[in-house]
C-alpha cells in the first residue's frame, strides 16, 4: 500500500487494565476508502481498539496514527481537530434522550460549526433522509423509535461533520437480521458514494463478509490473522477454524 494513502495505523500497540491485559502489541494498517472489520470474541479489546484511535484512551506504550499524525501525545485541543474527521457510531446509539432525532443529529453541527440554526437543520434533516429515516419520526424522543432506528439516528450524527473516517462499534448488536441487513447496505452505500476510510468491530461474521475489504480476528491481544474473508477461511490455524464455524 502506498504510504500516501494510509489513513489509520497502528504499531505495537499495548493497553491493559490493571493486571489485566486487552492488547498486546497490536499492528493494524487501514488505507483511504477502505473498510476493515475487527472480529474477535467477547472481550478481546475490539471496542478500546476504536476507543484508543479517537483517543477516548490512550495505549500503555505505541503509536496510533491518523492521516499520519500520532495521536498518541496530542493536547485536547489537537485532538479534537483529529476527531473533527472521525464519525463514531457506538455500541448503543448513544442518543442524547433529552434531544429529539434531529436534535441529536444537528448537535455537532451546534457544538463544532458556526452555521445558523436553520442550516443546522437544514443539515440534519438531510442526513435522516440519507439514512433512511421517514420525517414522521425526526420529532421523536430516542426512546420512542425502534433499536434499529436509533442505530439510524446514530449513524447520521456521526456523518454530520462530513468525516474522512467512520468508526463502528457493534452495528447491527441487538438487531434482527432485516435491520441489521439495512445497516449493512447503509455502511456499503456510504463507503461506495465517499470513499470513507470505514473500521467496523463486529461479532456479525456474515455482515462482515458483506462490507469489507479486509478483516483482522484478534486473539489473546493480538492479529491472529488478517486478510480477505478468503484468507480467513484458507488458514489451517485452529482457532480461525473454530471461530468460523461458530460464527456463521
Amino acid at each position: 500500500m502506498d504510504r500516501n494513502e494510509v489513513v489509520i495505523e497502528l504499531q505495537n500497540v499495548h493497553k491493559s487494565f490493571g493486571p489485566q491485559t486487552v492488547l498486546n502489541g497490536v499492528d493494524l494498517t487501514v488505507g483511504r476508502g477502505e473498510t476493515l472489520s475487527v472480529l474477535g470474541r467477547s472481550g478481546t479489546g475490539k471496542s478500546v481498539l476504536l476507543r484508543l484511535i479517537v483517543g477516548l484512551q490512550k495505549p500503555d506504550t505505541g503509536s496510533i496514527r491518523v492521516r499520519g499524525r500520532d495521536i498518541t501525545g496530542l493536547s485536547l485541543d489537537e485532538l479534537n481537530v483529529v476527531r473533527k474527521k472521525i464519525g463514531f457510531l457506538f455500541q448503543q446509539a448513544a442518543l442524547y434522550d433529552s434531544l429529539r432525532v434531529e436534535e441529536n443529529v444537528a448537535f455537532p453541527l451546534r457544538r463544532h460549526t458556526n452555521i445558523s440554526a436553520k442550516e443546522q437543520k437544514d443539515r440534519a434533516h438531510e442526513l435522516l433522509e440519507r439514512v433512511g429515516m421517514k420525517k414522521e419520526h425526526w420529532r421523536k424522543m430516542p426512546s420512542q423509535i425502534s433499536g434499529g432506528m436509533q442505530k439510524r439516528v446514530g449513524l447520521a450524527r456521526a456523518l454530520a461533520l462530513a468525516p474522512e473516517i467512520l468508526l463502528f462499534d457493534e452495528p447491527t448488536s441487538g438487531l434482527d437480521p432485516i435491520s441489521a441487513g439495512e445497516i449493512d447496505e447503509l455502511i456499503l452505500k456510504l463507503q461506495q458514494e465517499h470513499r470513507t476510510t470505514s473500521i467496523v468491530v463486529t461479532h456479525d461474521l456474515h455482515g462482515a463478509r458483506a462490507i469489507s475489504d479486509h478483516l483482522a480476528l484478534l486473539h489473546h491481544g493480538n492479529v491472529l490473522i488478517s486478510g480477505t474473508f478468503e484468507d480467513l477461511e484458507k488458514s489451517e490455524d485452529e482457532f480461525v477454524t473454530e471461530f468460523l464455524q461458530q460464527a456463521s
